[in-house]
């Protein structure tokens, strides 16, 4: 049994968050999984009815769990606030804080035959490109001390100790083995002292990793070469500050933010229940699971929020905190197919041209990165149909239910 805090949030954040629920409860009324969820405010939610954006309640529901689904928070009634009342500095870095959610992964996936999603130009883009950003989370500039904002002058602190650049390290080699043996670190050693740091100590547990290349890129250069060669980056890992901007720019490869996921994993929690049979021996983690893209308050209620981003952070929770990449490939190939058929929400309608490039096959598991795809040749539709948040879940539910068994026996 795997026990899951339901935090939806604000915005667009409950609507897709009931998308990924419909998907959570087919899988435990279907007895996929033994699962059970509990709801609770945070954010600017929270803040209205309880006058904090991180209820005392919701904390406590969160360390009684084993993952937080997360939604997403914040809006602009609430922006002139004090920051410990803004929803997302006095909900979601506190909860990064208090769980220790040193690792933020998040995957760029772009199969090839949705390659004309993409605002690169199609010879810039690889044949399914395949990205895990490696982000520290709870270090550097946004929490480091002393921080001041004076009429005259704004103070903040870069700072980074060899535990925390060695701790993320380690996991994105650990990950980069696990791929194809290839990690960028990303940092700004010309200028910055803490980033010279950052780079030594990666050179220090690299030596650690001989079967894997590592190359180092100063940030402005990154954000040029994912822009311009894409393809050439696999696992890439990036000090707090750097890797919040690049995994944005990253992730808008892929057509819109409303389509990548993210897992945030702690390094102190963990989960005590044995794996089911046959998953694997590894440590469940404790981690927060969330889209990469934001509240978007201008389009709450309206029934057109892209739901996909929401649905395979369930699925990343399923993979790291219940240890079942099985279940966690059905939904991305379930999502994946769902797109090739030509469904869209209104940030990725393109109404695009056929497209005759290869369609997923039964991804293959990974228990440390986010899934990988194998593909085989079959054409994709010759037009795209709008559909709104609550018809893409059923979509990619209804293909979930038929595709299921095929990476999953009872």
């Amino acid at each position: 049994m795997i026990s899951i805090a339901v935090l939806p949030g604000d915005g667009i954040g409950p609507e897709v968050m009931a998308q990924a629920l419909r998907i959570l409860d087919y899988l435990t009324e279907h007895s996929y999984i033994r699962a059970r969820y509990t709801t609770a405010l945070v954010g600017g939610a929270a803040l209205d009815a309880t006058n904090s954006p991180l209820p005392r309640d919701t904390l406590s529901l969160c360390e009684r769990s084993d993952a937080i689904l997360f939604g997403s928070v914040g809006g602009p009634q609430w922006e002139s606030l004090p920051p410990h009342l803004q929803p997302e500095r006095g909900a979601l870095l506190p909860l990064r804080n208090h769980f220790s959610l040193y690792a933020n992964l998040r995957p760029i996936l772009l199969p090839s035959q949705l390659a004309h999603l993409s605002p690169i130009q199609s010879h810039n883009l690889p044949d399914n490109l395949d990205i895990l950003m490696v982000r520290e989370l709870i270090g550097g500039i946004y929490f480091s001390t002393p921080k001041q904002l004076e009429p005259e002058y704004g103070l903040d602190t870069l700072t980074y100790t060899r535990a925390q650049v060695e701790k993320i390290a380690t996991l994105a080699f650990r990950i980069a083995r696990t791929r194809k043996k290839k990690l960028t670190s990303i940092d700004k050693a010309n200028v910055l002292s803490s980033m010279v740091f950052w780079r030594n100590t990666v050179e220090t547990i690299a030596a650690n990793y001989p079967d894997v290349t590592l190359t180092h890129l100063y940030v402005d250069n990154a954000a040029m070469q994912l822009i311009v060669n894409p393809g050439q980056f696999d696992v890439v890992l990036c000090p707090n500050m750097f890797g919040d901007i690049l995994s944005d720019e990253a992730s808008v490869i892929c057509g819109s933010l409303g389509m990548l996921p993210s897992a945030s994993l702690s390094s102190h929690k963990t989960i005590s229940e044995s794996p089911v049979s046959g998953a694997s021996k590894e440590e469940k983690t404790f981690g927060l699971f969330e889209p990469a893209g934001g509240s978007a308050p201008d389009i709450a209620g309206k029934n057109i929020a892209n739901p996909i981003a929401q649905i395979r952070s369930l699925a990343l929770l399923l993979r790291h905190s219940a240890l079942r990449p099985d279940l966690a490939d059905a939904i991305d190939n379930a999502v994946t197919h769902t797109l090739i058929a030509g469904y869209r929400t209104n940030d990725i309608y393109r109404s695009s041209p056929t497209n005759t490039k290869p369609t997923v096959q039964n991804p293959t598991s990974n228990k440390e990165s986010p899934s990988h795809t194998h593909t085989t040749a079959t054409p994709s539709p010759t037009k795209e149909t709008l559909v709104s948040t609550e018809k893409m879940g059923s979509l990619i539910l209804h293909t979930l239910a038929g595709t299921i068994d095929t990476f999953v026996s009872h």
